[in-house]
C-alpha cells in the first residue's frame, strides 16, 4: 500500500467499523449539503418566478387585461411560499437548525472517534490505487 499523509491516516486503536460508521455519517452530511444546495437554487428560482410575474402582469396591464394583471398582484405576485414564510426564511431556519445541527453533530463524532480527521476510507482507496511514480498519482499536492 502507497503512503498516506498523516492528516489522514487512521488513528491507532480505532478500528474498521468505527470508521467505516464516522464515514457514513460524514456522507449523509454531505448528501445534507447537496439538499442545501437543491433549496437554496430553490430559493433563487423562486424569486426569479417571482420576477417573471411581475414583468407578465405589467405587460398584461399594458395590453389591455388589467383584471388579470390585477388578480396575478392580488394573489401571487409576493406571496408566502409556505405559511408566513418567503424562501429566505425557509433558507435561514433551515441552515440555523437541522444543518447546523448536523454539521455540530458530525464533526462531534469525528473529533471524538477519529481525532478529527475526515475521508479516511477515501485516503486508504486512494493509496489502494495509486501507481506509485506515475503522473497525477502522488499521495499529496
Amino acid at each position: 500500500m502507497s503512503e498516506i499523509p498523516p492528516d489522514h491516516q487512521v488513528p491507532d486503536g480505532v478500528d474498521e467499523a468505527t470508521v467505516d460508521a464516522v464515514g457514513k455519517l460524514t456522507k449523509a452530511l454531505e448528501t445534507t449539503d447537496r439538499a442545501r444546495g437543491h433549496l437554496y437554487a430553490f430559493h433563487q428560482l423562486i424569486g426569479e418566478s417571482d420576477r417573471r410575474v411581475e414583468e407578465a402582469m405589467h405587460m398584461l396591464r399594458d395590453a389591455g387585461h388589467a383584471a388579470w394583471a390585477d388578480r396575478l398582484e392580488r394573489e401571487l405576485f409576493g406571496r408566502n411560499i409556505l405559511e408566513g414564510r418567503w424562501t429566505f426564511q425557509i433558507v435561514e431556519e433551515f441552515d440555523e437548525g437541522y444543518w447546523s445541527l448536523f454539521r455540530d453533530l458530525e464533526a462531534g463524532v469525528r473529533g471524538d472517534l477519529t481525532a478529527g480527521r475526515r475521508h479516511l476510507r477515501e485516503a486508504g482507496m486512494k493509496a489502494d490505487h495509486r501507481s506509485d511514480g506515475e503522473p497525477g498519482h502522488s499521495s499529496r499536492p
